[in-house]
């Protein structure tokens, strides 16, 4: 397979954000995840509203949806997308794992894998600084996109 030429440099080699005005518009989506491992007794903790900072998966939610909506402040060569969707999911193993995904969905000349990328990562650092004062030693990860639909690349699903 060839390698995929680069598209974020200019003719001097440097940074730019890509000229997507020659691309078609067409309807994009984009599912990430990601995962926060904790102790038990710290998921306990966030399913039962026991955390003093209040509902936990409640403020992740919105955390997240604002950050997909403003993925282009954090990341320099994202487009600013009018996004016509984002929806945060969470779930867990009962043990230790907090499960986060985003699906986010937008009509536009580019993707939006960065925002649902966002989205989940800004999910789990709220969750993260929610409990630290509990458990400081939460990890936080993989972080990974698991599908995209939509552009000129096709589609993708991650292979389980």
């Amino acid at each position: 397979m060839e390698p995929t030429k680069l598209t974020h440099f200019n003719e001097q080699g440097r940074a730019r954000m890509v000229d997507v005005s020659e691309k078609s518009v067409t309807f994009r989506t984009a599912v990430a995840g990601s995962k926060v491992t904790m102790d038990k007794a710290t998921l306990s903790a966030i399913k039962e509203g026991r955390i003093g900072k209040g509902d936990v998966l409640a403020v992740a939610q919105i955390a997240g949806i604002q950050a997909a909506k403003r993925t282009s402040d954090w990341i320099p060569m994202c487009h600013p997308l009018p996004l016509t969707g984002v929806n945060i999911v969470f779930s867990d193993n009962d043990e230790d794992e907090l499960y986060i995904e985003a699906s986010v969905k937008t009509e536009g000349r580019t993707g939006v894998e960065m925002e649902a990328l966002t989205a989940v990562s800004a999910a789990a650092l709220t969750i993260y600084d929610m409990c630290k004062a509990l458990q400081k030693d939460m990890v936080i990860g993989p972080t990974l996109l698991k599908s995209k639909k939509g552009g000129k690349n096709g589609d993708y699903h991650l292979e389980v």
